[in-house]
Parts: C-alpha cells; sequence; structure tokens
C-alpha cells in the first residue's frame, strides 16, 4: 500500500467543504461562535478527510497534478478500477475523534478483507477493502476508513 503522508486539516479548506456541500453551521467555520467554542474549536465535518487525497503524493485517480516521474498506473487491486471491469462499490467512516482546524493528521493505508461471489453475467465477483486510518499530531486515531472495490473476473455479458 501507500506510504503514510501528512495532511494538514486547513480552517480554510473546512470552510469550503461544508459550504460545498451547502452546511453554513458555525462549528465549520467560525472559531469565535458559540458553538464552536463549546466543542473545542473549529471541526470538520463528516466525509472531510476523503479530501486528503489532495496531500496524496501518488494519488492514482489524479492525473493533473504536477509528478517527478510518470504518473502511477491504477491496477485495481486495491479496491476497485482497473481494466474497465472495476468499481468503487461501499465507502463506510468511523469516527473515533474530533478533528479540528490546525490538526496536523497523519494518513495510513492498508489492505483489508478480500472476498468472493458468484456473479450473473461477469463471473467471479472479487471484493477487496482499503482501510485508511487518520491520526492527529497527538498519535489520537479521529477516523478509520473503509473503502471496497469489487472487480468482475471477466468483461460483463452483455446479453
Amino acid at each position: 500500500m501507500a506510504e503514510p503522508y501528512k495532511f494538514p486539516v486547513d480552517l480554510s479548506a473546512i470552510m469550503l467543504f461544508a459550504r460545498s456541500l451547502g452546511d453554513i453551521r458555525p462549528e465549520y467555520s467560525d472559531p469565535d461562535s458559540p458553538e464552536a467554542k463549546a466543542i473545542g474549536g473549529v471541526v470538520t465535518p463528516p466525509t472531510f478527510v476523503q479530501s486528503s487525497a489532495h496531500w496524496q503524493p501518488d494519488y492514482p485517480l489524479d492525473l493533473t497534478r504536477p509528478r517527478k516521474g510518470p504518473a502511477p498506473k491504477h491496477r485495481g487491486d486495491d479496491g476497485g478500477g482497473g481494466l474497465g471491469r472495476g468499481l468503487h462499490a461501499e465507502q463506510h467512516y468511523e469516527y473515533h475523534h474530533p478533528i479540528h482546524a490546525g490538526d496536523a493528521l497523519t494518513v495510513t493505508t492498508r489492505p483489508g478483507e478480500r472476498w468472493e461471489k458468484q456473479g450473473r453475467r461477469g463471473g467471479k465477483l472479487l471484493f477487496s477493502e482499503t482501510i485508511t486510518e487518520y491520526r492527529n499530531q497527538d498519535g489520537v486515531l479521529c477516523v478509520t476508513a473503509r473503502s471496497v472495490g469489487v472487480q468482475t473476473e471477466r468483461a460483463v455479458d452483455q446479453g
């Protein structure tokens, strides 16, 4: 899997993420609001950690960022994609500790479980999990994200 990387949690990024969802609650933007003060400062909205992909050095789905070498090839064996036979099937988040503006998260990714089911038109369905953990600067586990991808054994029959 990918090497661990740092993800700085910026107040502006939190505010823009929340606004893109249509959520204008002050705990996502105003550190001086009573709501933010009651929870120790501005916090991130649910699923905000997904934006850590902007900080992942070799994020395989972003072919637009500058690189020192060639863009990595997405093999599709880590939770979807690849050969036109894969897709992202599920995403789960488990929240352990609040993430605040100013935190510096360390992001680690590892393989999870793998399993198979028999499909109807593409042969076996091959499922794989990817587990991503987000820990703050104190080493506290804040979020565990579990992504499930599926690939068909062969191209889907068009009949």
